[in-house]
């Protein structure tokens, strides 16, 4: 960390948990954040986790502290918030318009890899007056010969999509990828032609799957798979409503968290006006020459004036 810039409350907290690990190894840098973060049952992370060095310096900057381990090439950062998953090093070395530009399509991505099985699920089920009567028809005469519901459908799928992703990762490289593709291409066609499954299915199940690999840290992704499940059940039951209550729920869940002591959807809640130059777009750099730090102007003011 960097002295001066890093909250030493923070850094405090971290070297003590760090002394109270008892273990009698550590392979790598994911068994310190599990004894660091000290929820184990928590779906986001609130470390960030990365391998490239710039990331790490720009995160150090921030006032931010890094944990490297021994033996792992991947770093932990903490604390981490919210925002800081759909940030990517290549928004600033990129023109403002373009990087805001991208970083408005992850956000979007968010919403549509965790809501867009659940949204098919209610206007087909409980609103169907929501769509256009063409677009009614035309989706009304795919699902004609499929024998299961909206809801099996779309659970079948998802479960197949997450088969060959493993398969994909556990399989050798020169042939992983390739096979993934071809699987979900040959699966996807067959199911088709059998009548399991409608073709709008395979598109909302394509739109979703890249929607989630979008994120710059890969480890974000997870929870956004296990979310999709529970609005999935909540729109089969409820529909739209189910699909509200269950962001509803999501959102004060992010708000009660706090990542070593910082507010987990900080700069939104608590709101930050100065922050928000980098949050959902990336101002100009003249307008921010210091990426904003965790730690409040008037207390570096004040650390400041005691030292001098």
């Amino acid at each position: 960390y960097i002295e001066g810039i890093a909250d030493k409350k923070v850094v405090n907290e971290i070297l003590e948990k760090i002394d109270n690990i008892k273990i009698d190894g550590i392979l790598e840098s994911g068994y310190i954040e599990e004894f660091l973060s000290g929820r184990p049952y928590l779906l986001f992370p609130i470390m960030y986790t990365t391998e490239r060095p710039d990331k790490v310096a720009g995160n150090l900057l921030e006032g931010r502290v890094a944990i490297i381990t021994d033996g792992t090439p991947f770093v932990l950062v903490a604390p981490a918030i919210f925002i800081q998953f759909f940030q990517s090093n290549e928004d600033y070395y990129q023109l403002p318009l373009f990087a805001s530009f991208i970083r408005i399509i992850r956000y979007f991505c968010f919403f549509l890899a965790l809501l867009t099985p659940a949204v098919y699920i209610s206007i087909t089920t409980f609103h169907q007056e929501m769509l256009p009567t063409q677009l009614l028809i035309s989706i009304s005469g795919q699902r004609e010969s499929v024998p299961f519901p909206a809801l099996v459908e779309v659970i079948f799928m998802e479960l197949t999509f997450e088969i060959l992703r493993e398969a994909g990762l556990r399989m050798p490289r020169a042939i992983g990828h390739a096979v993934s593709i071809v699987g979900a291409l040959v699966l996807g066609e067959a199911a088709v032609n059998a009548g399991i499954v409608s073709t709008i299915m395979i598109i909302i199940v394509s739109i979703t799957a890249i929607s989630s690999l979008i994120f710059p840290e890969y480890n974000f992704s997870n929870p956004i798979r296990l979310l999709r499940f529970v609005f999935i059940i909540l729109a089969s039951f409820l529909g739209l409503f189910g699909i509200a209550v269950g962001l509803i729920i999501l959102t004060i869940h992010l708000c009660s968290i706090r990542s070593f002591g910082v507010p987990y959807m900080y700069p939104i809640a608590p709101f930050n006006f100065k922050a928000m130059k980098d949050t959902f777009i990336r101002a100009p750099l003249n307008s921010h020459f210091k990426r904003p730090s965790l730690i409040a102007d008037d207390n570096l003011k004040r650390e400041k004036d005691m030292k001098e």
